[in-house]
């Protein structure tokens, strides 16, 4: 499943870099992370890693997009 920042975001920009899929951008007033690149990084890495580096904790699973472990590294291969 794609992951999604919530409102608690500050914003802050850790999370940018970290996407190996350059899933993240700017939103207004917060970053916003698109789920048709976001492959909670598999293909590149065991866990997402903008959860792992948010300051704030406000990278949550999407609920409109649930995605098997298959789909998810298709995904990604098809984004590399």
């Amino acid at each position: 499943m794609a992951l999604l920042i919530n409102d608690d975001c500050t914003a802050c920009d850790a999370c940018v870099e970290e996407c190996p899929n350059e899933a993240i951008t700017a939103g207004n007033p917060i970053y916003v992370i698109d789920p048709g690149k976001c492959s909670e990084c598999v293909g590149a890495f065991d866990e997402p890693q903008c959860k792992l580096v948010c300051p704030a904790d406000c990278i949550k699973d999407h609920p409109d997009y649930r995605e098997s472990q298959d789909e998810l590294q298709a995904k990604y291969d098809s984004l590399h």
